[in-house]
């Protein structure tokens, strides 16, 4: 029997499951107030950044419109200029926190192309390493991520305020 020990996974089983687009704030939600919650790392005007709740790596975060757009080109021309200033920027606060050897960021488009939340465009950014994709990727399709979701937050939530000061 094989035995992996994720105990971060038990605040989403037995938490409440939306029924709405996950990027999207509720109706009366302060997003300042619940930024820890969200795993926000960085707001702007009209985009933010928060760390992906189910990583490939550790600091896998993700950069998204407030506006729920499924559309590149319905994007305006401000939301676009700040999606990619703030893809930058998790660039950078990557470099910082962990150096990885090469960074994948990726835009998946629409169910065909790959996004599980094809409503809502949201870019990856997630940190390589050489070998990440460990034995346990390619025989058991297990992936390792060494850090707790919540102390990689911690860490990457201050490299983002020291960033933007």
């Amino acid at each position: 029997m094989k035995v992996m020990w994720a105990p971060w996974r038990m605040e989403y089983i037995l938490g409440p499951k939306a029924d709405s687009c996950p990027f999207c704030l509720p109706d009366g939600c302060n997003l300042a107030e619940s930024a820890a919650e969200r795993l926000v790392l960085h707001r702007g005007e009209f985009a933010f950044v928060l760390l992906n709740k189910f990583p490939y790596n550790n600091g896998h975060m993700l950069v998204t419109p407030y506006r729920h757009v499924m559309h590149l080109e319905d994007l305006s021309h401000e939301e676009a200029r700040e999606l990619m200033n703030l893809v930058t920027l998790a660039v950078k606060a990557l470099k910082q926190y962990c150096s990885p050897e090469g960074i994948n960021i990726g835009l998946n488009l629409g169910q065909a192309a790959g996004a599980g939340i094809a409503g809502h465009l949201h870019w990856h950014i997630v940190p390589r390493w050489t070998g990440d994709s460990s034995f346990l990727a390619v025989m058991d399709e297990v992936r390792m991520i060494p850090q707790h979701i919540r102390e990689t937050y911690a860490n990457l939530v201050e490299i983002f305020r020291n960033l933007s000061a």
